[in-house]
């Protein structure tokens, strides 16, 4: 089944839309349960379902000009990413809603230790992971897959080519440095 989706990723980055067809009921299981792993994280009252993450992620994935997927985590990984920002959009769109349009704390529970306590603001989050990804972009990308996508470190390393000790390093200095610039007050980690 792996070698079918990774010859479907192929063909749909070729143009062929029956491929892009064919390729979403064989992931469905997978990215529902990445949608269901990141809206566990979220608040208890958010009012995006599993099934529609996936949704709008798949329509982002599909809208995307160019189409380099290599393989099923390295699409797992991208569609963490979608899933990330649409999310993040919809934390954004709740602040922006609450009177002062600034202040609301959108929490994600931190499931992998990233921070110091056992929940995260998303925003704090997102806003970290791109001042990461503009210091470190490999190492951004492990945490977008790591702790978005819930991918192995094996999986990880496979989508990014690179060994999985090099994965075990990376996800180790990006928790380290978001520790550090999760904690309140911080601002941005130096670095």
């Amino acid at each position: 089944m792996a070698a079918d989706i990774t010859q479907l990723l192929v063909d749909s980055r070729a143009g062929n839309a029956d491929a892009l067809e064919r390729l979403l009921p064989l992931l469905y299981d997978e990215l529902r349960g990445l949608a269901a792993r990141a809206l566990s994280r979220e608040r208890g009252d958010h009012t995006l379902q599993p099934t529609a993450l996936v949704h709008e992620a798949w329509l982002k994935l599909v809208d995307q000009r160019q189409r380099e997927w290599k393989n099923r985590s390295h699409f797992l990984a991208i569609a963490a990413t979608a899933m990330r920002r649409i999310l993040v959009h919809h934390a954004e769109a709740a602040r922006a809603q609450k009177r002062g349009g600034g202040s609301a704390r959108v929490e994600v529970t931190d499931v992998t230790g990233l921070g110091t306590t056992d929940r995260l603001d998303l925003l704090a989050l997102d806003e970290a992971l791109e001042d990461l990804a503009r210091r470190d972009e490999r190492k951004a990308k492990v945490v977008e897959m790591r702790f978005f996508a819930g991918l192995s470190e094996e999986e990880v390393a496979l989508a990014l080519g690179v060994t999985t000790r090099t994965i075990e390093r990376d996800w180790k200095m990006a928790r380290a440095w978001l520790r550090v610039a999760l904690e309140p007050g911080a601002g941005s980690a130096k670095g």
